[in-house]
């Protein structure tokens, strides 16, 4: 196999050393990291590496990542590698499935277990992860999230675990494939991949999730200070009684966006009518993210937003972008 990847470091376990303090923080650089790969050479793939960023995943920004995408832009690379901490990797990589433009793939990967640790798995994914970006099966996919030898797409993949090397699945949907015997195999495709312009502004998304007996108080307080709003419903898209006034006003001023707390399984539309159900909050004026989940669905909200979208517009791109 032959091409050119760019690999763009961003920190996370992936780059982790200890300190002298204890514990383990984002040192090593993106070559350091390429440098540390078995075997990578042998696949006659040329690789480049930049450091971009070293910080845990968890203080990543949307700014930082509209930053990335114009790294990735400039980038003449066949494909792209980000390797970036696992804590928002499930939110990151559908904010460059978004933003990314042209048919180039772009792939995600991280590990789970830092280089101090026995079973370390940064070198695997990350050899995986350059493999499959320099294949030609995967463009014209979007951003792809590649973790323990599996290929996600952006748009499905859910972090499932705090510690595990199998942490990440796409319970909708499935994995796109795997890389076998240093190639990748693709046993599933997406369609319909949305795109959105770089932000030209910065509004405040909340999520705001359903719980037992939750009196609706926090929504009331959230959508006074939002631009937009997700919702975390129970089930097919439900919440408490108590909450459809707080909520029936809320969408009347900003963009309120229905998904289920479950992480898999779309927001019903029309099964259930009980006050609260997913039709009665629909027929509020509350937009649906289909087959979104919270997570997904605010990225798509605050990005859509940025973009000056209004809010019929912004219902027309969940009304795509929710269909799995």
């Amino acid at each position: 196999m032959a091409g050119s990847v760019l690999v763009v470091g961003l920190g996370g376990t992936i780059a982790m050393t200890s300190t002298a303090g204890g514990g383990v923080a984002p040192k090593l650089s993106a070559q350091q990291l390429v440098d540390a790969v078995p075997g990578l050479a042998a696949t006659g793939i040329e690789v480049q590496a930049t450091t971009f960023l070293n910080r845990p995943g968890a203080s990543l920004g949307v700014g930082d990542l509209v930053e990335l995408v114009r790294i990735i832009e400039a980038s003449s690379a066949a494909g792209i590698v980000v390797v970036q901490g696992t804590d928002t990797i499930e939110e990151s990589s559908y904010v460059l499935d978004l933003l990314h433009g042209g048919d180039r793939p772009v792939v995600v990967t991280g590990a789970m277990r830092n280089p101090t640790q026995a079973g370390a798995d940064g070198p695997a994914n990350l050899l995986a992860a350059v493999v499959i970006a320099a294949s030609p099966e995967a463009r014209g996919l979007g951003c792809l999230v590649v973790m323990a030898d599996e290929i996600h797409a952006a748009r499905r993949v859910r972090k499932g675990h705090s510690t595990s090397t199998a942490a990440f699945a796409s319970p909708n949907g499935g994995v796109l494939g795997y890389l076998v015997e240093g190639r990748a195999r693709f046993v599933n495709r997406v369609d319909g991949r949305i795109r959105v312009p770089l932000p030209v502004g910065s509004p405040s998304v909340g999520v705001c999730v359903a719980t037992l007996g939750d009196d609706g108080a926090t929504v009331g307080v959230l959508a006074e200070r939002l631009d937009g709003l997700v919702v975390a419903g129970f089930g097919a898209g439900h919440v408490p009684e108590g909450w459809v006034d707080g909520l029936t006003a809320a969408a009347k001023r900003i963009p309120v966006v229905l998904a289920s707390r479950t992480g898999a399984g779309p927001v019903l539309r029309e099964t259930y009518g009980f006050a609260g159900s997913e039709r009665d909050l629909l027929g509020r004026g509350l937009i649906s993210s289909g087959y979104l989940d919270a997570y997904k669905a605010r990225v798509l909200l605050h990005l859509t937003l940025a973009a000056g979208f209004d809010r019929e517009r912004i219902a027309a791109t969940f009304a795509v972008a929710g269909n799995g």
